[in-house]
């Protein structure tokens, strides 16, 4: 494992009297070689343009920062753990190099768009340690958090296609990159495993902080028959949500369901979140801070989390739901399926052309 050589700011003296970083000889890309647990262990993270509090991705991942915090009787602040909001992409560089002069041990770079500037910064601060969520960045002092997002959207999937009455789905994504695609793949996959005749339109709305084109691509869906949006659109998707309760509360007998992303997002309205497709930031998050700390930092790796390590799932299903025991029996079965290596869910829409169940 490749580690930090913590000499810019702070050294310790152990007691053979070799002066060394935090974790160990250091090799001659910058990293460091073999690892021992770090007390005083501070940790920030930098989000995308989506901000902290976008009930969805980065307000996860800060969940995860805070637990760590928490966990470790560390303050809010520098030398504790802490955040910096960007509010356009041209920010990314310059906040993650802010962390890095503020000496904390361990910076995260939120978001697949952040890929660039955590590739260029990792460059120039050989010494830093660095993750990024949803992005690989093959630097040997850069830790890339992965997801199968596919596995928790097709979870969703079965939800929403046994829960619509109009045999009518929507997907609304935030931008055609990867991540999104894993999402959609996933969904599209769930929805024609549990009910092959349903009909889904898929959205993007070209951007993760934009809730008025979530609503307004929301409202079009609505009125063309759609009963169940599924949304993996950060911010943007606050306008699905909307959308939803407007309707619902100007004729509370018909369905206008919402599926939440990323986090459970129930609290976006309690009468039209059918569930969310768990995807688990602040646990990896949290997970990969404590083996930094440990001196497990995986320099230069991929951590992939899905069902399997617990790091994606579906939240409950809205007790509102007549069908509700079905709904849950089916998810248990397909979580078996798909953790047994049963069933392998899509990830692009190459792989969905060819997906299949017994």
């Amino acid at each position: 494992m490749k580690k930090r050589k913590i000499g810019m700011a702070l050294s310790m003296v152990l007691t053979a009297g070799t002066l060394l970083g935090a974790c160990g000889k250091a090799d001659d890309n910058g990293g460091e070689k073999g690892g021992e647990k770090k007390d005083n262990f501070s940790v920030a993270m930098v989000t995308d343009v989506g901000g902290v509090d976008d009930k969805s991705f980065n307000q996860s991942a800060w969940e995860g920062l805070q637990n760590f915090g928490k966990e470790n009787g560390l303050e809010k602040g520098k030398g504790g753990y802490d955040y910096i909001q960007s509010k356009s992409d041209a920010d990314y560089a310059t906040n993650l190099n802010t962390l890095v002069r503020q000496d904390f041990d361990l910076v995260y770079g939120i978001g697949y768009l952040m890929q660039a500037a955590v590739e260029e910064i990792a460059q120039q601060q050989k010494d830093a340690h660095f993750a990024i969520v949803d992005a690989e960045v093959k630097q040997p002092n850069v830790a890339s958090i992965l997801f199968k997002e596919q596995e928790a959207a097709f979870l969703a999937g079965v939800a929403a296609a046994l829960t619509t009455k109009t045999n009518h789905i929507g997907f609304i994504g935030g931008m055609e990159i990867p991540v999104i695609e894993r999402f959609e793949s996933g969904f599209l996959a769930g929805v024609k495993a549990a009910k092959p005749d349903v009909q889904v339109d898929v959205q993007y709305a070209g951007a993760f902080d934009k809730a008025e084109v979530g609503q307004s691509i929301a409202s079009k869906m609505y009125s063309s028959g759609a009963d169940v949006i599924f949304h993996a659109a950060g911010a943007t998707g606050n306008g699905l949500f909307k959308e939803a309760s407007d309707r619902k509360a100007k004729a509370p007998d018909k369905d206008f369901w919402a599926i939440g992303v990323d986090r459970d997002q129930a609290d976006m309205g309690p009468e039209i979140v059918l569930t969310s497709a768990l995807k688990r930031v602040d646990v990896a998050v949290q997970d990969l801070a404590t083996k930094a700390k440990d001196g497990n930092f995986p320099g230069g790796e991929i951590v992939l989390y899905g069902l399997q390590e617990d790091g994606v799932g579906l939240a409950p299903i809205n007790d509102k739901v007549a069908n509700k025991a079905d709904i849950e029996s089916a998810v248990k079965d397909w979580i078996e399926k798909i953790k047994s290596g049963e069933v392998k869910v899509p990830g692009t829409r190459e792989e969905l052309k060819t997906f299949s169940v017994k």
